[in-house]
């Protein structure tokens, strides 16, 4: 059943000599890739076989540099093996852990463990290989649904005039980029109870560090509790006017991006979900914070700029 993940471990330096009849293999999560959990004579580990064609926009060099990185920053799982022409990954399993999901993140206690990790990573000290930029990934998937002649759903027009008052708003106060994840899935968090890990560092690169805070913000539905106990452990002390603001503005942003995201992949026939739905969720949430009542305080906050001491 698992000829493959052994056919794997035999070529990596360390494995080679596995007892396979000592070996208990679990499959693990994943969308793209396919994850195991192999329990062996060596010990835990989790091996990651990159999903077939995940090469062609994957830059494997490049996520090898950066969750090296963040692992040796003791945010990311130890890794063990890094193959670059293949993908083929091996870590350190953490455990006694969790993978987190919107259940497990009402637990304050547990939102404050992943402000802490995702302080860490930024201020980790290193730069990492590639750059992410919200508004040119918007531009450049607007490109790409005009060449398809793609429809867009209804209202996004408004809602892309109002984000370029978002964008405006952000680029007047630009803060320096820092070592970020960028895809900051509530699932690419793992908590042992004493603190969380972050894995998956496929899309990470450099970046504003509040659109991660801003992204799991809103995959995990945050509640206005939990991000005010979010940014408070993330800053260690209660984030100012201006703090909450552009978190609130990449929440926002978050949400059109992906809608874009969905609609692309709606005009590509992807057959794996209703991705016209997804998107359209996607925009109505966006819409729904834009028009809250606390939204235009907030945006003039990001204009006015951080307070200075």
């Amino acid at each position: 059943m698992y000829s493959e993940v052994f056919e794997s471990l035999s070529r990596i330096n360390g494995f080679t000599d596995l007892n396979t009849e000592n070996c208990t293999i679990e499959r693990l999560g994943g969308l793209t890739n396919r994850n195991y959990k192999i329990d062996c004579d060596h010990g835990s580990y989790v091996l990651r076989l990159a999903g077939e064609g995940t090469s062609e926009y994957i830059n494997r060099e490049v996520e090898f540099h950066n969750a090296s990185i963040a692992s040796n920053a003791g945010v990311n799982a130890e890794i063990m093996h890094f193959d670059t022409a293949t993908g083929t990954m091996i870590c350190r399993y953490i455990s006694n852990a969790v993978t987190l999901d919107i259940d497990t993140l009402r637990d304050i206690e547990v939102v404050q463990r992943t402000g802490h990790a995702f302080r860490k990573l930024h201020n980790c000290g290193q730069e990492f290989q590639g750059n992410f930029d919200l508004f040119e990934q918007i531009d450049q998937y607007l490109d790409v649904l005009n060449n398809l002649n793609a429809k867009l759903p209804d209202g996004y027009e408004q809602v892309q005039q109002e984000a370029e008052q978002v964008r405006t708003a952000l680029s007047a106060h630009s803060l320096p980029v820092r070592p970020c994840h960028c895809d900051p899935m509530v699932e690419n968090c793992i908590d042992n109870g004493d603190r969380v890990y972050i894995i998956d560092f496929e899309y990470a690169g450099n970046n504003d560090p509040m659109w991660d805070l801003g992204d799991i913000s809103v995959e995990g539905d945050f509640t206005a509790q939990q991000d005010e106990a979010f940014l408070t452990a993330y800053f260690g002390h209660t984030p100012d006017p201006f703090d909450v603001g552009r978190m609130v503005m990449y929440k926002a942003m978050c949400d059109l991006l992906w809608t874009l995201w969905g609609v692309v992949q709606h005009a590509n026939n992807n057959p794996v979900d209703d991705f016209w739905a997804y998107a359209v969720g996607r925009l109505d949430r966006c819409k729904e914070l834009m028009a809250s009542d606390d939204f235009p305080a907030q945006l003039e906050a990001v204009r006015r700029g951080p307070v200075l001491d």
